[in-house]
């Protein structure tokens, strides 16, 4: 038996690797940690920059700062974002940027510049609070409107009333001076005829126009009947609310006249016939005698407080019914991504949800809301 050997397999003590052992665990553990970290706070993010999309990762904690981060600059002043820069950058979060354009506008003869993030001239014309139906306007609705943005002409239909051989020539027209609204009325002026008029101004609303025909000696001369106007109160309207149920027409006075010329002076003018050719049409006008809400109505007049209440009252979480329906205005999923709208009206703020559902009122009135679109008028 030998004494005094190594046995095989021989171990150092655990207690003089114990401080080793517990520094490379909790260097272990940092790394591991350190990952956790950098992965929990990467988002997943789509960027849609006026309608083009893409997704990015991006380890932003506001929505300000993934668009630094992509090199996306905004002007507040007149570019869309949403949600807004200062708002808190969340995973799955879809960040939608548009881009302002200039418009130099033009209605009726008044310009002005206006900012639009609309990408189409119809858009930009229902965003602009441009009633557009029957107008003449410069460029295709459908065109594009670049971020250079562009000249916009815009004339509304006026309807003009051309007094001329004893009849009433009423025209709706969109004609660029009086001369062109003539024509399209199918008048035509000699050399010695006298118009009460410049016709080289643009038409105005409900606008008259006297023509006196001379032909030789034997003047004709056709004055406007101003027609009378009656009201009648209804309780069917808000007080200083009116309604025109029958709209008033002026009538036509004609006078002739022989007149007697001396070397081309004239020396005599004498009243031969005088007539009414048209008599007027008296006006009605329906006046409100309801009394008006306490409700305060937005900057457009409609009041949009008052329908959000009846709708969903004023929440802008809101979801019920069968359809569903969403947010402040109930909108229909697909009727939210008609006017725009991305996702449903419940993922964006109720200052968009607003927006959204006037664009919805200029497009197809009141009627969407068949219960509470009443309101609007209060």
């Amino acid at each position: 038996m030998t004494t005094g050997r190594r046995r095989a397999g021989h171990r150092r003590p655990l207690r003089g690797r114990l401080p080793a052992l517990l520094l490379q665990a909790a260097v272990v553990l940092g790394l591991v940690g350190g990952t956790t970290a950098f992965v929990t706070h990467e988002k997943a993010v789509t960027l849609s920059v006026d309608g083009s999309s893409r997704e990015v990762r991006s380890f932003a904690g506001t929505v300000g700062g993934v668009l630094d981060s992509e090199g996306i600059s905004v002007d507040l002043a007149h570019d869309l974002v949403t949600p807004t820069p200062d708002e808190e950058l969340r995973d799955g979060e879809t960040v939608v940027v548009r881009y302002g354009r200039p418009v130099l506008l033009t209605v009726d003869g008044e310009t002005r510049t206006v900012w639009t993030t609309a990408r189409s001239v119809s858009d930009a014309l229902v965003m602009l609070g441009v009633r557009s139906e029957g107008a003449y306007v410069s460029a295709s609705r459908s065109g594009r409107i670049g971020l250079g943005g562009m000249r916009l002409d815009v004339r509304m239909p006026h309807d003009v009333t051309f007094l001329a051989d004893g009849e009433r020539h009423e025209v709706t027209t969109t004609a660029p001076t009086l001369r062109t609204a003539l024509a399209e009325a199918g008048i035509r002026l000699r050399a010695r005829d006298r118009v009460s008029t410049n016709l080289a101004v643009a038409p105005g609303p409900q606008q008259v126009v006297g023509i006196t025909r001379v032909d030789g000696k034997r003047v004709v001369q056709e004055k406007p009947i101003r027609f009378e106007t009656t009201q009648r109160k209804t309780e069917g309207l808000y007080r200083g609310e009116t309604r025109v149920v029958k709209a008033g027409k002026v009538g036509v006075r004609v006078k002739r006249f022989v007149e007697t010329y001396l070397d081309g002076r004239l020396r005599s003018r004498r009243l031969v016939d005088e007539r009414v050719a048209v008599e007027p049409v008296t006006e009605v006008v329906l006046v409100g005698t309801k009394p008006v809400p306490a409700n305060t109505p937005t900057a457009d007049g409609l009041n949009w407080a008052a329908l959000a209440q009846c709708e969903s009252s004023g929440n802008a979480q809101a979801v019920g019914g069968a359809g569903p329906y969403y947010g402040l205005y109930q909108f229909l999923a697909s009727t939210w991504q008609s006017v725009g709208g991305s996702g449903v009206p419940t993922d964006h703020s109720a200052t968009e949800q607003t927006y959204r559902a006037q664009i919805l009122y200029n497009r197809s009135g009141a009627g969407q809301w068949p219960v509470c679109g009443r309101l609007l008028f209060s």
